[in-house]
């Protein structure tokens, strides 16, 4: 079996299920590699913006899940659940590091404009920016933050600088999902939720099946 199959992956960078979804899209990748060597798989990330209510300058992290989920003990029950889902794809959230519940507004803008360095280095940005939120506790609707983040992959500061804090060209970077992360196959099925590697490595082998069937 060969051919190229697109998977398209609908995701915001507060959602912690699209870090773990992130994380076991790429297992299911390099088992997709090994069962099937001649499938190529191009992924393209597309930004959603779950809560752009969420003011400019950001909410308070604990207040705002413990007012979202109904207390404190429901914010612990749901952050639990996140971590042991975190833990078995191979990557760490801390959430007593994340004081601030950010826009991600000015980080999609980032995104969307890195896009013309190459999926390679988009893919280095999107992991640095998700490392950001989760690990480092950093304010990700910070413009000096997110300039930074792009410095140090190697993007030029003074340009995203500008571009993050220019929402004329929103419109081309705003993904149109109910949920994430929402994961879109080539032939048009779709698979929502972050589904275990076994589950999408699984349906990109039927996608890529019916693709050259076809």
């Amino acid at each position: 079996m060969s051919c190229e199959l697109a998977v398209t992956v609908y995701f915001d960078l507060i959602c912690p299920w699209c870090l773990i979804g992130k994380r076991n899209l790429e297992t299911a990748l390099t088992m997709l590699e090994q069962s099937d060597p001649r499938v190529t798989v191009k992924v393209e990330w597309r930004s959603t913006q779950l809560l752009p209510h969420i003011p400019e300058g950001g909410l308070d992290f604990t207040a705002f899940y413990e007012a979202r989920l109904g207390g404190a003990a429901a914010v612990r029950a749901r952050q639990a659940q996140v971590l042991s889902a975190a833990r078995e794809a191979g990557c760490e959230i801390a959430f007593e590091r994340i004081f601030k519940m950010p826009n991600t507004a000015k980080a999609h803008r980032l995104l969307h404009f890195a896009r013309s360095a190459g999926p390679d280095r988009l893919d280095q940005l999107l992991d640095r920016l998700f490392q950001a939120h989760f690990v480092d506790g950093l304010d990700i609707g910070d413009a000096g933050v997110l300039a930074s983040l792009a410095q140090a992959c190697g993007y030029d500061r003074e340009t995203m600088a500008r571009r993050i804090e220019d929402p004329s060209l929103d419109s081309g970077w705003l993904g149109a999902a109910a949920g994430v992360p929402l994961y879109v196959f080539g032939d048009g099925a779709a698979l929502s939720g972050a589904h275990p590697p076994a589950t999408l490595h699984a349906q990109m082998r039927r996608a890529a099946m019916e693709q050259v069937a076809s």
